[in-house]
């Protein structure tokens, strides 16, 4: 049989078919397979977490993820001039950035823009502190939770060893979970001094920060003998439950910190017995920077002090002398009219 050109083109087009299937299953190597990687792009630029100041020329950023910092884009003020920017290791979240001397406790803006590994960008604009190199010793040595109209909520903090306040920071509640904070500015504080944190001020104008001046505020419980410092924006604090800390810096490391709660683990199942997450969470972070002692694996409210029975004149107050073993046996709750802000605390123990 004589086939048609239709039929000569098919029977090619078939053999060179086969051909190709016959290649296919006979190759080497498996069948290519391209762009596996099906997750969505990185699109969210780095997140600076903090700024740590470790030396009178050297402050570290540290970001969420690996990232670099523009040099032509990088500014401190008050003025400072930039030395270096450098990764502290390869795929480090962590910039160092050298700089001419620093003033200890200074308030300074660093002015840059970060990018990631992907290209993406933010500009930020953040605060650190001047490195201080004469950190004091501290303790919180009175406190009050229930205070009154005319006796708001104070926090004292005693000076065991002298040095220079600045860049310290008090939390109501813990660096990394808190109401409120103050970051004190640089001066000179020495043994024995006394400075009070008043926790709800009323915004009038003699309520005012004294470095140098002990008699120069005029607000409600401010005293002669300590340097008043105003709580900005505070509202008092939570009048049974709650964590006072202080710190090196805004991100340094813990000096003193208290717990106090008036619940037990039986009050409810929630949260070991405190009720809200935010008291066990700023509860827990003391307990782990090792500055308040606990009696079990973890915190209870049964290892806080228990601020019943205090008021605006009944202060909680430290033992005296001050002694430090991080836990509720430092503490008792004074009689009426017992308050001692400004002065030495009273061993004078309340009693219903």
């Amino acid at each position: 049989m004589i086939n048609t050109g239709k039929e000569a083109s098919m029977k090619k087009y078939h053999i060179s078919l086969g051909a190709i299937i016959i290649a296919l299953v006979t190759s080497c190597g498996p069948i290519p397979y391209y762009n596996r990687d099906t997750s969505p792009p990185d699109l969210t630029p780095p997140q600076l977490k903090g700024i740590k100041t470790t030396s009178p020329h050297k402050i570290i950023l540290i970001f969420d993820e690996e990232a670099n910092l523009n040099p032509s884009l990088t500014r401190i003020s008050p003025s400072l001039k930039i030395i270096s920017i450098e990764k502290i290791s390869n795929h480090s979240t962590e910039i160092t950035v050298t700089l001419e001397k620093q003033i200890p406790g200074r308030e300074y803006r660093i002015k840059t823009e970060a990018t990631d590994r992907y290209s993406n960008s933010i500009s930020l604009v953040k605060k650190f502190y001047g490195y201080n190199s004469k950190i004091p010793t501290l303790l919180i040595n009175e406190f009050t939770t229930r205070g009154s109209g005319k006796h708001p909520d104070i926090v004292e903090i005693y000076v065991v060893e002298g040095g220079n306040m600045g860049g310290i920071t008090f939390y109501n509640g813990t660096r990394g979970n808190f109401s409120n904070t103050l970051t004190f500015p640089p001066f000179p504080v020495k043994r024995g001094d006394f400075i009070l944190i008043h926790c709800k001020p009323t915004g009038k104008e003699e309520e005012i920060n004294e470095t140098k001046d002990k008699k120069l505020s005029r607000g409600y419980d401010a005293s002669e003998n300590a340097y008043d410092f105003w709580l900005l924006g505070g509202k008092g604090l939570s009048g049974n439950n709650g964590t006072l800390s202080i710190y090196t810096s805004p991100y340094g490391e813990v000096i003193d910190g208290v717990t106090y709660s008036n619940r037990s683990s039986d009050s409810d199942s929630r949260y070991r017995g405190f009720g809200k997450r935010e008291t066990m969470e700023r509860a827990d972070e003391l307990t782990l920077s090792g500055k308040w002692k606990t009696s079990g694996e973890k915190i209870t409210p049964e290892d806080a002090i228990n601020p019943d029975g205090s008021t605006g004149t009944r202060s909680i107050c430290r033992n005296n002398p001050p002694i430090d073993t991080d836990s509720k046996g430092d503490w008792h709750i004074v009689p009426t009219r017992g308050a001692s802000f400004g002065k030495p605390n009273t061993n004078r123990v309340y009693s219903k």
